[in-house]
């Protein structure tokens, strides 16, 4: 079962999430084969959880760290509808938290180095 923001509880459908997976990737370079990858991993975070009842912020935040970790456009266009953003303003703050993580990542790790891009370092 899937308990929904509003309290109501419905029962816990793959397709949805594999749905919302393929709008969310529509014209992005993600196979079919991906998209059920992240979903089959959502599906074990959810049973993982051990209840018999999961929260649909849960299914929704697994689902879009998957999809952070996967493609950032992909993962923006699922973060938009899910998170209903108010204005601009917390659109620009998601997708400045985004660039910030990537920045972080692409940072040079002592022992590894910087990474170049188009001829210079990163």
């Amino acid at each position: 079962m899937v308990v929904k923001k509003d309290g109501r509880r419905e029962p816990y459908e793959r397709a949805k999430i594999v749905a919302g997976l393929r709008k969310a990737c529509e014209k992005r370079p993600i196979s079919m084969e991906t998209i059920e990858q992240i979903a089959d991993r959502v599906e074990r975070a959810v049973f993982e959880q051990g209840g018999r009842a999961a929260a649909s912020s849960f299914i929704g935040g697994a689902v879009m760290e998957a999809l952070r970790e996967t493609d950032q456009v992909a993962y923006v266009r699922f973060a938009s509808v899910y998170r209903s953003f108010k204005d601009l303003d917390e659109f620009m703050r998601e997708v400045e938290e985004l660039i910030q993580r990537r920045e972080q990542s692409n940072a040079p790790v002592e022992g590894r180095p910087a990474e170049k891009k188009n001829g210079a370092i990163a």
